[in-house]
């Protein structure tokens, strides 16, 4: 299968039209070059755009794909005119014209996933999130862990504030990261300031190969990189987990996006209605 170069162009910021167009692009196996356009929101923008499109084609010899979340009739007919020599997948005449046909009503054709930020609770909400799980980052602080929706917990390294920072920006989770380190195997009991907390904690655990490799990114060479060390440490942590009955799971293998989703399921099912 040959490579192709793939547009994602939005007169927004083009998340949309990339998050799904790579859902899509997984089904196949090969990589492709990505190009993402946003605020395509003017009829000279969408001539330049296309302009940039067939110039792919013309050099690559093969149309690219172009993958587009545009609400505009007039700029949205340049993208996906006869003059566009791209594969042009429309998101929205593709969904949102048949849900008109099925409601009876036009849609807003609204710009982006929040037409007025400042209006918006759900987008204040995210942010209000995003600041908690950076203040409680890596167990920087203990404060609020009441008003926590969920507590990360593991060695470090093993993929906490990644997923707390999604958990914060895509569903609004007040998440919070609290690394378990040697002293906490020695005691052999949760860190004091969690136990209160114990029903919102959740576990990450990640092979120990794998733990020493990123380490040794960070500190090469170092007593904390070493492989038996990281061995060690996953295998105390995951037994104080199993101790606990605190639910948790391996990191290794798994995206962000399946690891959040997972916890949602377990902690807070209400977040996956809405």
């Amino acid at each position: 299968m040959t490579e192709r170069t793939v547009f994602f162009v939005s007169d927004g910021t083009g998340i949309t039209a990339e998050t799904f167009g790579n859902s899509i692009l997984a089904q196949f196996p090969s990589r492709h070059r990505h190009v993402r356009r946003p605020f395509i929101d003017t009829v000279d923008k969408a001539h330049h755009v296309v302009g940039e499109i067939n110039e792919t084609a013309r050099v690559e010899g093969r149309r690219p794909i172009v993958f587009i979340t545009l609400v505009n009739d007039e700029v949205r007919a340049i993208v996906t005119g006869e003059r566009c020599a791209g594969l042009v997948l429309d998101m929205f005449r593709t969904f949102v014209e048949p849900l008109e046909a099925e409601f009876g009503v036009k849609s807003n054709h609204r710009v982006g996933r929040f037409s007025d930020a400042s209006e918006s609770q759900e987008y204040h909400d995210r942010i209000e999130a995003i600041n908690f799980s950076l203040a409680h980052d890596d167990g920087q602080s203990s404060r609020n862990l009441d008003i926590a929706d969920v507590i990360l917990l593991g060695v470090s390294r093993s993929g906490k504030t990644p997923t707390s920072l999604y958990l914060a920006m895509q569903h609004g989770i007040k998440a919070a990261n609290y690394p378990l380190i040697p002293e906490d195997f020695e005691r052999g009991r949760l860190p004091g300031a969690l136990v209160p907390h114990k029903r919102k904690c959740f576990g990450l655990t990640i092979d120990p190969v794998r733990l020493a490799q990123i380490r040794n990114e960070r500190r090469p060479g170092s007593r904390y990189a070493a492989p038996e060390n990281c061995r060690y440490e996953v295998n105390e942590a995951e037994s104080m987990m199993r101790r606990e009955g605190i639910s948790w799971l391996s990191s290794t293998h798994k995206s962000i996006e399946e690891i959040a989703t997972t916890i949602l399921r377990d902690l807070r099912p209400d977040r996956l209605v809405y």
